[in-house]
């Protein structure tokens, strides 16, 4: 507790330090009554996890917010970490931003890697209308920095050497619209000791003795808080959550909580988690169907890593716990502070769930081979050492990844629900017009948020920023739905990655897994869960959707490809 107390006063030390700084509006001007912004954005979070969408995990803070506000059953990112929080940002299409993959520079103009000059950031937009800006959490916007050799670059991802820049400075958080940030740089971390940590743009070199990065980001958010709050100024505050992405890593304390949980294995689990689902209104089984189990010719009681298994799945559930109780002092602070009622919280995930087995990659590029301390750190790939602790590099798999998607098939990095259908909830007390504890199935789009917040922030969305000509924003405004009116949607969505792409259109939807597979077509409105591939029975609607398709993608900088 002492430990976390003097990290946490630490951080408030250098925050109100950046207070001294904000411009000050005249004290005889009113209070500004505008809401304040938080966006808390979870990382690699299946759909059904928090127990508010029909998950078994303890989340009573998630679960508060949409008890308390709506939970949206229709909104979509774009599959993947970087390419979501890309378009979350800029209101854009991720390649239009510049991020159409991951963040190396391809010198395309669709995937140079970074928020490119034709972008503007939220905090930007919103800055300039007055607001006060922080982020705490994950960046993962910006091109990487690396090494000359590996050898060189594992001394910098083990703690062995230091370099003061993860990327180019001027991609960083504060150069781009927020006045205090906390977090990475990179993406993949490591929960006990993190690489690329960064307190503005001065890297953290050590951390204390204790230090858990998702309690950090959300200390780090709840200090923020107490800096921006009480001022004439309204904030936006965006945390982006590193948990629940691999490695597999929680506190001792946590793990406990869930460690006799998943011994009942992946169909008990799926199965139940699916009934709560229909039970609760949030799914129409007979139009959101269970999709089959992946790769079910193994059972449970057949499997012969069920021990690992079941540890694996009690650790994820771990850190989407811990980040709900860190959920849960954002809360508190606000409440302290008298922020609450007029702050406009939504929460979601930036994709899926990852079925990615990380242990395959082994160590290099973003992923040490020891700890700080000289302890190796060991890429398990045949399930014989139990995760939670720092020295182990592992991931839940296909076949969890599967059950905490329910009821979608497929995961991150796919452009099928299970890749793009997330979690949403909206809370403001002051502003929500809709019904308390309720569900809305309004299609909406994670590029949305930034047409929503200048709406509400009665901004204004720039065509030049900085001498560059930005981009129009491609986002619809939320705020008519929120205010419980008729609101404008999207003709048609789209995404791209690694060759795996969609696009849905008037009830109907064109999928496909990778480049060189087939289009299946579903009607999404009655086939949620995409079950029934309509492609031979409907050529034409292939075609028409298809072209579609191409159109946009040669629009967006899909093409050319690197």
């Amino acid at each position: 507790m002492m430990i976390k107390r003097k990290f946490a006063a630490l951080l408030s030390l250098a925050t109100w330090m950046y207070s001294c700084h904000l411009p000050q509006k005249d004290k005889k001007d009113k209070k500004d009554h505008r809401p304040n912004i938080v966006v808390i954005l979870a990382d690699d979070m299946g759909f059904s996890d928090p127990g508010c969408f029909g998950g078994e995990i303890h989340t009573p803070n998630i679960d508060w917010l949409a008890k308390n506000g709506t939970r949206f059953t229709n909104f979509y990112n774009t599959s993947r970490c970087c390419p979501t929080r890309a378009s979350l940002l800029t209101g854009l299409y991720n390649q239009e931003s510049g991020i159409g993959e991951m963040t190396t520079d391809q010198h395309e103009p669709g995937y140079r890697g970074y928020l490119t000059d034709n972008t503007v950031t939220i905090a930007e937009v919103l800055k300039s209308a007055g607001y006060q800006t922080a982020m705490s959490g994950k960046w993962h916007v910006s091109n990487t920095n690396v090494q000359p050799t590996k050898k060189e670059q594992l001394a910098w991802l083990n703690h062995q050497a230091f370099h003061p820049y993860f990327s180019p400075l001027y991609q960083y958080p504060i150069k781009r619209g927020f006045d205090k940030f906390y977090g990475t740089i990179w993406g993949v971390v490591d929960y006990f000791d993190p690489f690329s940590l960064v307190h503005d743009s001065t890297a953290v070199r050590e951390v204390p003795k204790g230090y858990y990065h998702t309690d950090a980001i959300n200390d780090s958010a709840s200090a923020f808080i107490r800096q921006m709050s009480g001022k004439e100024q309204p904030f936006f505050l965006y945390v982006a959550e590193n948990a629940a992405h691999w490695p597999l890593m929680a506190k001792p304390e946590d793990i406990a909580k869930y460690e006799n949980t998943y011994k009942v294995g992946w169909e008990s689990i799926r199965e139940a988690r699916y009934k709560r689902m229909v039970d609760m209104g949030l799914i129409d089984s007979s139009k959101a169907a269970l999709s089959p189990r992946w790769n079910k010719g193994l059972s449970w009681k057949d499997n012969p890593d069920s021990i690992w298994d079941a540890r694996a799945m009690a650790v994820h559930a771990a850190m989407v716990d811990c980040m709900d109780q860190g959920i849960g002092r954002i809360l508190k602070t606000l409440r302290e502070t008298g922020e609450l009622d007029n702050t406009l919280i939504i929460f979601l995930s930036d994709n899926g769930a990852s079925a990615e087995v990380c242990a395959n990659y082994g160590p290099g590029f973003d992923r040490p081979s020891e700890t700080r301390d000289g302890r190796q750190i060991v890429y398990d790939t045949k399930k014989q050492r139990l995760v939670g602790p720092e020295t182990t590099y592992s991931s839940i798999g296909q076949r969890w990844a599967n059950v905490v998607n329910a009821p979608y098939r497929f995961w991150k990095a796919d452009s099928y629900e299970g890749g793009i259908h997330t979690p949403m909830i909206a809370f403001w007390p002051k502003g929500l017009n809709l019904k308390k504890g309720g569900f809305n199935n309004h299609v909406g789009h994670v590029m949305d948020f930034m047409a929503t917040f200048v709406d509400l922030a009665k901004a204004k969305y720039p065509r030049t920023f900085r001498g560059h000509v930005i981009t129009p924003t491609q986002g619809l405004s939320l705020v008519p739905v929120f205010k419980g009116q008729k609101a404008e949607t999207h003709r048609a969505l789209f995404n791209e990655h690694f060759g795996s792409r969609y696009v849905r259109s008037g009830g109907w939807k064109l999928v496909k897994k990778g480049g060189k597979d087939s289009w299946q077509l579903y009607n999404i409105a009655e086939d949620e869960t995409e079950l029934h591939d309509l492609a031979d029975r409907y050529p034409d609607k292939v075609h028409q959707l298809d072209s579609m398709w191409q159109r946009w993608a040669n629009e967006v900088h899909v093409f050319p490809k690197p």
